[in-house]
């Protein structure tokens, strides 16, 4: 009954009375009232974009045979019922854009939940530790709430997690150190932007994080759960594709499929100080990276040119210095540039992919020359130097100048993109 017109129901009962029910699809329709709650028989309960309102009934701790719970884009209100954590049978969770109040410590031991999506709401306080007891976390989406809490490395213990997107909220502190060197042992996006982050860029996680730093290209595959449906005298299994949101100082990006190499890093908007560190070259898998509208000062290490798979790099907003690399003419799969407002110098390296960028790449550095910029590379002046106090800038230039909804299609050298620009 998805993609219609529905308002509500004959009576607009507080649970439905079909006994029987296994699934239950009522997304984008119109909606109004309080929040249905179908029979304990449900396994799948899908009711995101409508308008459903209020606070969630306990009754829906009754559904002991729910795996899918999707009860995103609605006007829903109150606290999340800590009661869901009793649901043992649950795989995929997306509440995005409802709720407020703390995340309650409902993760049980023996947790099944392999997607957890709570972006877009108003939670706030410390992200709680009873997540560690789902192992089999694969995506945790925690973006553009109000939590406010340090970088959680315990996290690094999920042996499955491989999308972490904790941007916009108020992590704060030093990254620090992992425990172990199988910490985060899966991850290949995260995305920590517009936190109060402090310190070095975390090199020894750079060291680590293995999952970025090898690329197979070996066939097209897709980041999915497959969630069993027990029906009496047979069985179905339903494969769930994942979807993340990566976002820019607001902007964001839909990706309705993220294939298992997809490999990303924004860390932008934060006050990371100090040189990039050469290791950063070792993540041969990265194909976006965004450190800028931070504190870093020091070059632009050559070793970046390691990257061969990297498409977007960011390093905008910052205090670097130098030249700029000119092996880094050698990323012919860079398709985005963006080393604007640094205090670069010297000559702009010429050909193969640095053809393709406008001035708005280089934009800002007063003692960089040569095309795209009008200025002719002759008479260098010393660089002035960097000054000694940041000033945060709130205009910081995106990676996305439009609202993209995003189809990931191919592989290689480059993305095959289907896309829908947004307002």
């Amino acid at each position: 009954m998805s993609e219609n017109f529905l308002t509500g129901f004959d009576q607009a009962p507080n649970s439905l009375p079909w006994t029987s029910l296994l699934i239950l699809y009522l997304s984008n329709n119109k909606l109004q009232g309080p929040l249905p709650i179908p029979p304990p028989s449900t396994v799948f309960y899908k009711v995101h974009s409508n308008m459903l309102s209020g606070e969630i009934t306990q009754m829906i701790c009754n559904l002991s045979f729910l795996s899918y719970l999707d009860l995103s884009y609605n006007n829903l209100s109150g606290y999340l019922p800590q009661c869901l954590g009793n649901l043992s049978n649950l795989s995929i969770l997306n509440l995005q854009h409802n709720f407020h109040g703390h995340i309650p410590q409902m993760f049980i031991e023996g947790c099944q939940l392999s997607m957890i999506n709570l972006n877009q709401n108003h939670f706030q306080g410390a992200l709680p530790r009873s997540l560690a007891n789902c192992t089999m976390l694969e995506i945790l989406d925690i973006g553009n709430n109000h939590m406010s809490d340090i970088f959680p490395s315990w996290l690094g213990t999920l042996p499955e997690l491989g999308v972490l997107i904790l941007r916009s909220n108020g992590f704060h502190g030093a990254i620090g150190k992992p425990e172990t060197n199988s910490t985060f042992p899966k991850l290949h996006v995260i995305d920590l932007s517009n936190n109060y982050i402090i310190g070095k860029l975390p090199y020894e996680y750079f060291q680590i994080w293995k999952g970025m730093q090898s690329y197979d290209a070996g066939g097209l595959t897709y980041m999915q759960a497959r969630v069993k449906i027990h029906i009496p005298s047979c069985g179905w299994l339903y494969t769930y594709t994942y979807q993340m949101t990566l976002t820019n100082k607001g902007i964001k990006t839909e990706y309705w499929k993220i294939q298992d190499y997809f490999v990303a890093i924004d860390l932008s908007g934060n006050r990371f100080e100090g040189e990039i560190p050469k290791i950063v070259g070792n993540l041969k898998a990265l194909r976006m990276l965004n450190l800028s509208n931070n504190v870093l000062t020091g070059s632009i290490p050559s070793s970046l040119v390691n990257l061969k798979n990297l498409e977007s790099l960011d390093l905008s907003q910052n205090m670097l210095v130098g030249e700029i690399p000119p092996q880094l003419v050698e990323l012919t799969c860079l398709a985005f540039l963006n080393l604007s407002h640094n205090y670069l110098t010297g000559t702009i390296p010429q050909g193969k992919q640095f053809l393709t960028f406008e001035n708005n790449s280089f934009n800002g550095n007063v003692e960089l020359c040569g095309s795209p910029l009008s200025k002719q590379c002759a008479n260098l002046k010393d660089p002035p130097p960097p000054p000694s106090i940041f000033v945060e800038n709130q205009e910081a230039v995106s990676l996305f100048e439009f609202d993209w909804k995003v189809v990931v299609m191919g592989y290689g050298c480059g993305f095959i993109f289907g896309v829908l620009v947004g307002k």
